[in-house]
């Protein structure tokens, strides 16, 4: 086996670069595990996109208050017509650190594609395309929750293509209230874009116990380690409040 074949080995087998389908990236494996010890529980799905994490989340937790949030157009027409019937919440925003209206950016070729961002370089840069912007409205989470009569979060998914530190500090009063149990986010190359480190969440989210997800595992991550915790390719990272973890995880 080459070097690089075998540090990529490596990198998979520590829940880096399990790109794919919710089984190859341990989301299914985590939601199965975490969904059902809560009644019906409401979770957030920040950059829903088309809706298929919505739509796994509702196979495997029917009683689920689902919110779905999604602000590319295209996108979110598709998400309207992929939850009809549901009964899930669709809100046509982006979130983050500010209310308002924000440029958001897609390729110049195609209308509502997973790679869009609120980063212009992610597109040219990182996905060498071309891009195209639009606006769109953003708001902060602690100011839109009490507009959706919601207190309290189960599970905080955030998909923002390196926007998901942003989507947390709009969350901050939330955040330190322990009024969000559980969130997911992914980090990957769009955070060098964005300028944002792990140690910026680690840093955000002390009361909050890291895991990295694998596809029938998770690894805790119980200090933070540049070496181990700065690897800017796809990873799913669960944050579970540490007082919830006590109670429903701890062996």
């Amino acid at each position: 086996m080459s070097d690089i074949n075998a540090f990529y080995k490596a990198l998979h087998q520590v829940g880096i670069l399990n790109s794919g389908s919710m089984e190859q990236t341990g989301e299914k494996y985590f939601l199965e595990r975490y969904l059902p010890i809560r009644k019906s529980p409401i979770v957030f799905d920040v950059g829903a996109c088309t809706g298929s994490y919505s739509s796994t989340v509702r196979a495997i937790s029917p009683s689920a208050r689902l919110f779905a949030f999604e602000p590319h157009p295209a996108s979110f027409e598709r998400l309207r017509a992929n939850l009809a019937g549901t009964g899930a919440t669709l809100v046509r925003t982006a979130l983050g650190d500010e209310n308002g209206t924000t440029r958001f950016y897609d390729y110049a070729d195609q209308d509502g594609t997973s790679h869009a961002t609120l980063y212009k370089d992610i597109i040219d840069q990182i996905h060498k395309g071309t891009s195209k912007a639009i606006d769109v409205p953003i708001r902060r989470l602690d100011d839109l929750l009490p507009e959706l009569g919601v207190e309290h979060i189960d599970f905080l998914k955030i998909d923002t293509e390196g926007h998901e530190l942003s989507v947390l500090r709009g969350a901050a009063k939330a955040i330190a209230d322990g009024r969000i149990d559980a969130i997911q986010f992914e980090f990957n190359e769009t955070h060098v874009i964005s300028r944002t480190f792990f140690k910026d969440f680690w840093d955000f989210l002390p009361d909050y116990r890291f895991m990295r997800l694998l596809p029938n595992n998770v690894i805790g991550i119980l200090n933070y380690d540049p070496n181990f915790c700065e690897i800017f390719a796809f990873q799913n990272i669960v944050c579970v409040r540490k007082d919830v973890y006590a109670r429903h995880f701890r062996q």
